[in-house]
C-alpha cells in the first residue's frame, strides 16, 4: 500500500477531531475523502501534510514510517497538495510559479531560458500549450489548477492531495482537470479527492473513504455504492429512520408569494434559481455541504454579489445588491459561522443586540442607553437567554445562548424576511428546541423565514416547503406531503440527469 493510515488521532480543546481514523490509498487510484463539516477531512489533511502534528496513529508512505513536522518536510517525502484557492502567485509567470525555489541556473544566475523550457516540456506532458512567460493571473482558474497540479506533482510525486480542486470550475474545466487527475493515476501516483459532488465523485473515483464526526464509518469502491447509499453513510442515519411524519398544517406553497425571486445566480457558485416565499411561511433548504445551500442565501441577501436575476415583493422591484440595501428592504441573515460572522466576542450581550439597530440608524444618531437596555433586557426575557444579565461579554455564553443574542440581533430589527443558515449546530438539545419553537412563533406573527439546515428531521420538523439542492443547483421542490425525511434524501441522492 502507498500510503497507509492507522489509528490517527488528534484532539482540540474539548473537542475530539480525529478519532482512531484508519485509510489506505493505493498506488494508481483515486481515493475520495467525503464528510459533512466537522468530519475531520480539513484535519485529517492538515496531519499528513505537516500543517498539524498528531497525537496518535500511524502513517507509513511506501512502508515507511512517516511523521512529517512541516508541509515542506511533507512535501519532500512526497505528499503535494493542491488546494481549492491556487495557491500560487498570480502576479509572477507560469514559468516561475512552475519551478518557483527550484529554478534551474548558470554560473550561479537563474537561467530564464532554460526554465522556459523546463516549463513548456512540463506542462506538455499534461496536455497544456500555453505561454509560459504570461502571467499565471491571466489564465482561467482552470489552467491555474493544472499548473498547481504539476508544480505539487514536480515537488512531491507519490501522493497528491486535491482538496475541493473543482469547486470554482465549470463543466468544461472540471473535465480538463479529471483528465490530468486519470493521467497522473495511469503513471501510479496516490490521489485523495475531496469533493462535495457526488457525481464527481462518481465520475472520477476508484474508492471512498467517508469521515462523520472525527471517525471513519466506511470505506467502500465506488462502482459499489449508490448515491442513496452514500448519502446514509455522510448523514449518518438510514433511509427508513428519517421517514418523520410533515407537519400537519404544511402548506403546498404560497398562493400569494410576499416576495419573489427570479433567475438568481453567479456563475461558478449556484446556478440561476427561481424562489417564490409566502407571509409566515417557512422555507427550507436541504443538501449536502457544498450543494449551494449558502451560496444561494448570500445572494438573496446580497452578501455575494448576484450576477443575474431580479427580487420582487408586492409592491414592485427590489434593490439587494448589498447587505445594506437588502436590510433597507426588510431582510435579515444569521450566518452559519456566529463566532467569525455573527457575534462581536468582547462585545456585551446588550451591545451585541443592538448592533444592526445602531447600523441602520447610523452611528451620528445613537441609540439612547434606556432603550438599549429596555431592547436587551426584552429579548434576553423573551428568548431565555442564560446570563447573569445583560452587560456580560458575549463571548463568554454557550453556543445555544450566542445564537439567540444574534437571533435578538434581527428580531430588534422586525425584518419582514429572516434567513436562518444552521441556526441549531453546535448548540445544546434544549437550545435546539427552544429555537425551532421560536422560528415557528415568528412565522405565525407574519414573519417569512428560509432555514438551511444539515438536519433533515429539523427541517421536516419546521418548513412548509423544502428546496433540495445539488451541485450547486436548485433540483427539487417539495411540498406538503411531500416534506418527509425519506423524500428529501432520495432528492439529494438522486442522480443527475444525462
Amino acid at each position: 500500500m502507498l500510503l497507509s493510515i492507522r489509528s490517527l488521532t488528534k484532539t482540540f480543546p474539548g473537542t475530539r477531531a480525529l478519532d482512531g481514523v484508519d485509510m489506505d490509498v493505493a498506488a494508481g487510484e483515486v481515493h475520495a475523502l467525503l464528510g459533512e463539516n466537522g468530519a475531520g477531512k480539513s484535519t485529517l489533511i492538515k496531519c499528513l501534510t505537516g500543517a498539524y502534528r498528531r497525537d496518535g496513529g500511524l502513517v507509513t508512505l511506501e512502508g515507511v514510517r512517516i511523521d512529517p513536522r512541516s508541509t515542506i518536510e511533507a512535501q519532500e517525502l512526497g505528499i503535494g497538495t493542491v488546494y481549492q484557492e491556487v495557491n500560487l502567485l498570480p502576479n509572477l509567470t507560469v514559468a516561475q510559479n512552475l519551478l518557483f525555489g527550484r529554478e534551474p541556473r548558470r554560473f550561479g544566475m537563474i537561467d530564464g531560458g532554460a526554465m522556459r523550457r523546463q516549463a513548456r516540456g512540463t506542462l506538455e506532458r499534461y496536455g497544456l500549450e500555453i505561454d509560459v512567460d504570461r502571467d499565471l493571473g491571466s489564465y482561467s482558474v482552470a489552467i491555474q489548477q493544472i499548473v498547481a497540479i504539476a508544480r505539487a506533482v514536480e515537488i512531491s510525486g507519490k501522493v497528491l492531495i486535491l482538496d475541493e480542486p473543482t469547486a470554482s470550475l465549470d463543466a468544461c474545466e472540471v473535465q480538463m482537470v479529471f483528465e490530468v487527475v486519470r493521467g497522473l493515476r495511469d503513471r501510479g501516483m496516490g490521489i485523495v479527492f475531496v469533493s462535495h459532488f457526488l457525481d464527481q465523485v462518481f465520475d472520477l473515483t476508484d474508492r471512498v473513504t467517508i469521515l462523520r464526526n472525527g471517525c471513519k464509518v466506511a470505506t467502500r469502491p465506488t462502482a459499489s455504492l449508490s448515491r442513496m447509499s452514500l448519502v446514509e453513510h455522510m448523514l449518518g442515519r438510514a433511509l427508513e429512520e428519517v421517514v418523520a411524519e410533515p407537519r400537519a398544517e404544511a402548506a403546498t406553497g404560497p398562493a400569494e408569494p410576499l416576495l419573489q425571486f427570479r433567475g438568481m445566480g453567479r456563475t461558478g457558485v449556484i446556478e440561476p434559481f427561481d424562489l417564490d416565499v409566502g407571509e409566515g411561511e417557512v422555507v427550507g433548504l436541504a443538501g449536502l455541504l457544498g450543494s449551494g445551500r449558502t451560496e444561494s442565501a448570500e445572494l438573496l441577501f446580497g452578501a455575494r454579489p448576484a450576477q443575474s436575476g431580479t427580487a420582487h415583493d408586492t409592491q414592485g422591484p427590489l434593490n439587494i445588491a448589498t447587505p445594506r440595501k437588502a436590510i433597507a428592504a426588510g431582510f435579515g441573515f444569521a450566518p452559519e459561522d456566529r463566532k467569525t460572522d455573527g457575534i462581536v466576542a468582547d462585545l456585551t450581550i446588550r451591545e451585541n443586540i443592538i448592533l444592526g439597530l445602531q447600523a441602520r440608524r447610523g452611528w451620528a444618531r445613537p441609540i439612547p442607553r434606556v432603550e438599549q437596555n429596555r431592547l436587551a433586557d426584552t429579548y434576553i426575557r423573551q428568548l431565555d437567554i442564560r446570563t447573569s444579565g445583560r452587560e456580560k461579554p458575549i463571548g463568554e455564553l454557550s453556543g445555544g445562548n450566542q445564537q439567540k443574542a444574534v437571533l435578538a440581533r434581527w428580531l430588534a430589527m422586525n425584518p419582514r424576511f429572516l434567513i436562518l443558515d444552521e441556526p441549531t449546530r453546535g448548540i445544546d438539545v434544549g437550545a435546539h428546541a427552544e429555537i425551532l419553537r421560536l422560528i415557528r412563533t415568528l412565522t405565525e406573527s407574519g414573519m417569512s423565514v428560509l432555514v438551511i439546515s444539515s438536519e433533515i428531521d429539523e427541517l421536516v420538523a419546521v418548513a412548509d416547503r423544502v428546496i433540495v439542492l445539488r451541485d450547486r443547483r436548485h433540483v427539487a421542490q417539495l411540498t406538503g406531503d411531500q416534506v418527509t425525511g425519506s423524500q428529501i434524501m432520495r432528492a439529494i441522492a438522486q442522480e443527475a440527469a444525462a
